[in-house]
């Protein structure tokens, strides 16, 4: 009887690059490389433009600054690896706020059981998604759509829909006598050195840490072998149901952890946070389909995507370019990529 091993598996069962063109090429290899040669290209002519725009300190901020996306993109690939995807990220972060803001005003928590909360509370929601969509068989946009309503509606009631701070009046008329662990403020506002925010380190952490487990591991493969075939999965020993309920579980955990990293930094829990979450992290993770010319979602391609919209944008933002423009420039952008990646690199195929 044959067995399968590591060797059974695909090393992913995604779409080959089937531009038609060598791999050593210099064709192949100028789409592989395309969007840091456009990132580079990026890079020297905002600071062209605008001296400023290459200072270590204004480098740092947009890291910064996409340090939140970039983490809750990471998630999202995660699940578009096993064939899912996620739409509930945004609503878990900016639940995440509220409940990290509820716990230190309202029951007056610090910082180190405050942060183990709120990401048992993402994760408890990547479960949430995962039963939807594994046992009870919802389609996984159907599933996580549900819960981001769900969760959108959640986080005011609490506060009967008042954003929280010091001195919160409850909904029972009693005032609320917590306040903000200044520890717990150091994680969005401290920076190691007195350049690198702790932002951005978490961002590189997850970045590392997802990038050995999906590209590194057998865990990684499975993931990827859930999402192009699940009979090959089973085939080779594996569950898809817990292989999904992981990714979910993952992208739900690091939604909360960017939802930290906003209430620390901005020291409220604002009800209007994690407005524009959902599509600047899914942005982003298509973005990276186009990096190495890898057509299939990665976590390097997803960090790489967010720091590509985020230099744009900060230095569309430098050369006062309108700030109603900055959506129109993100559409361009993956659109851009997304041609860039299905469309000229088919041309070879003709």
């Amino acid at each position: 009887m044959t067995t399968l091993d590591d060797t059974a598996l695909p090393e992913r069962a995604t779409i080959p690059d089937a531009s038609g063109t060598p791999r050593g090429s210099f064709g192949g290899a100028l789409r592989a490389g395309a969007v840091f040669l456009l990132l580079g290209l990026l890079l020297v002519g905002f600071a062209l433009a605008e001296p400023a725009f290459i200072n270590i300190s204004n480098l740092m901020s947009i890291l910064q600054a996409v340090s939140v996306v970039a983490i809750l993109g990471a998630g999202v690939t995660v699940t578009l690896a096993v064939g899912g995807f996620d739409l509930s990220i945004g609503a878990v972060a900016a639940s995440s706020v509220m409940a990290a803001s509820y716990a230190m005003i309202v029951w007056q928590l610090d910082a180190f059981a405050t942060v183990p909360l709120v990401l048992a509370f993402g994760a408890t929601i990547g479960l949430i998604n995962a039963f939807l969509i594994v046992r009870l068989r919802v389609p996984d946009l159907l599933a996580t759509l549900a819960v981001m309503f769900l969760l959108s509606g959640l986080q005011l009631i609490p506060t009967a829909g008042r954003s929280i701070s010091a001195g919160l009046v409850l909904p029972d008329g009693s005032k609320a006598a917590g306040a903000y662990d200044p520890a717990f403020l150091l994680i969005g506002r401290y920076s190691l050195f007195a350049t690198l925010p702790v932002s951005v380190v978490l961002m590189a952490l997850v970045a590392v840490v997802l990038y050995v487990l999906t590209e590194r591991t057998r865990i990684g493969r499975l993931l990827f072998a859930t999402g192009g075939n699940e009979v090959a999965t089973r085939l080779a020993g594996a569950s898809p149901a817990r292989l999904k309920t992981l990714a979910y579980v993952i992208s739900g955990a690091l939604a909360s952890l960017g939802g930290i990293v906003i209430a620390a930094r901005v020291g409220r829990g604002d009800v209007s946070s994690g407005g524009s979450l959902l599509m600047d992290a899914v942005a982003a993770a298509l973005i990276g389909f186009a990096v190495l010319n890898l057509r299939r979602p990665n976590v390097l391609g997803t960090i790489v995507g967010a720091v590509f919209v985020g230099v744009l944008l900060n230095g569309l933002t430098m050369l006062n370019a309108p700030y109603y423009t900055q959506d129109f420039v993100k559409g361009a952008v993956l659109v851009g990529a997304l041609a860039l990646t299905y469309g000229l690199g088919r041309n070879g195929d003709r």
